[in-house]
């Protein structure tokens, strides 16, 4: 066990029973987990942003019959009276606020050492440590899921070279995660964290969403909604046109370099803004990244190019150049939603948790008859998932008359 301080842990209940008070999917699969214990006997092992929302997934996974061992994915994302409550609570947490590189690794270690069952990764560390110095860890692994769009590009890379050894669930891009999580809760939180760490407006200014994919097409619908002059970066030509499409411009980031005031990277790839890009902005600019790690904005360069660093606000970073800008760096180029805020509302993380709860359910009920590889979650969670989030939302659905299927079927 490793959390900052136990006698934090009533502030992270509190934090808890309210995000159960909004969650009511995850309510419903806790009440019926209670009565089935489909983990019984069964350790699982979490890397995944610990906060409130997570946390009331480890406890619906406990309520399962499981022991349960869980740790961050994110130094800056861990909420240390969270991670307190869940230890009174009786799960394994080994997670700290600020962790270093050393440490969070070897957090990641402790939680993998309970030899688990079962896993949730978010970015692919767990399973990067499984194939490498935790081997033994998972000799008795059934499967796991994953939660992102890196973790899952990491575990296709491995699949694809032929070095994926253990069952993994694509979460990241069933229709209930993607379409929602991705877009609603990224382009919302994004925001949240970004106008609470700086006491700016967005209203006027020149953003510039680098990536289109569901996180930025949320990114860009939440600042064109808030005010703002949208941009979009883009390599993809389909995704390009969609975001034009949408109302954005489309340009290099060599060219909206020079006129924006806010850079958003979510693109899951590395180098996404660098020196060259740095050189041409303006004094006072916002860099913020909301890709899973902190490689999107390079932050080498940004240390190269400075005379002098400054901590502006407690989440701002502040590069001084040899020419007096200013260049501003929220969240240490870490996931400005989580570590500068308190991540997707629980209403969004109500359906991408309950996609994991069910797929943890059926590995556990499939054990042993699934080949190592990357798989999509089962086409009837998803529709499980997405009705009882519908009928929460009192969004009451059409229903086929018989004649209405057999002329369906024929048509096919």
């Amino acid at each position: 066990m490793r959390i900052k301080d136990i006698t934090l842990a009533p502030s992270g209940r509190q934090k808890i029973e309210w995000v159960k008070s909004y969650t009511p999917v995850l309510n419903l699969i806790e009440a019926e987990f209670a009565k089935t214990k489909p983990f019984q006997g069964m350790k699982i092992t979490m890397s995944i942003h610990l906060e409130a929302k997570t946390a009331y997934l480890a406890e619906i996974l406990k309520t399962g019959g499981a022991e349960v061992s869980i740790t961050g994915c994110n130094p800056l994302s861990t909420q240390d009276d969270v991670a307190a409550a869940l230890a009174v609570a009786g799960l394994e947490v080994n997670a700290i606020h600020g962790a270093s590189a050393g440490e969070y690794e070897s957090d990641l270690i402790a939680a993998l050492s309970v030899t688990p069952d079962l896993i949730i990764d978010d970015g692919g560390d767990l399973i990067s440590l499984l194939h490498s110095s935790c081997r033994d860890y998972g000799k008795k692994l059934i499967g796991g899921c994953e939660e992102t769009t890196t973790g899952i590009h990491r575990l296709k890379a491995r699949e694809a070279a032929g070095i994926l050894d253990y069952t993994m669930i694509d979460i990241n891009d069933a229709d209930c995660k993607h379409l929602f999580d991705n877009r609603y809760g990224t382009g919302q939180s994004v925001f949240d964290a970004i106008m609470h760490e700086t006491n700016l407006i967005v209203a006027g200014k020149r953003v510039v969403v680098a990536g289109y994919g569901w996180c930025g097409k949320g990114v860009a619908m939440r600042a064109k909604g808030l005010g703002a002059i949208v941009y979009v970066t883009e390599i993809d030509p389909v995704k390009a046109i969609e975001a034009v499409m949408d109302g954005f411009q489309v340009l290099p980031m060599k060219e909206a370099a020079k006129i924006g005031d806010l850079f958003i990277t979510l693109t899951g790839c590395k180098d996404v803004i660098t020196r060259e890009h740095l050189e041409l902005m303006k004094d006072g600019v916002l860099l913020a990244n909301a890709g899973h790690f902190d490689v999107e904005i390079n932050k080498h360069d940004l240390d190269a190019m400075a005379v002098s660093t400054e901590q502006r606000k407690p989440c701002v970073t502040g590069y001084r150049t040899a020419d007096g800008r200013w260049l501003n760096l929220l969240a240490e180029g870490r996931l400005v939603n989580l570590a500068g805020g308190m991540g997707h509302p629980a209403e969004i993380m109500d359906m991408s948790f309950a996609l994991q709860a069910k797929c943890l359910e059926y590995l556990a009920k499939t054990k042993g008859t699934l080949t190592k590889g990357v798989y999509d979650v089962p086409r009837e969670i998803d529709v499980e998932v997405a009705t009882m989030k519908a009928k929460a939302l009192n969004a009451t659905l059409d229903q086929l008359t018989d004649e209405q299927k057999a002329y369906l079927l024929a048509a096919e």
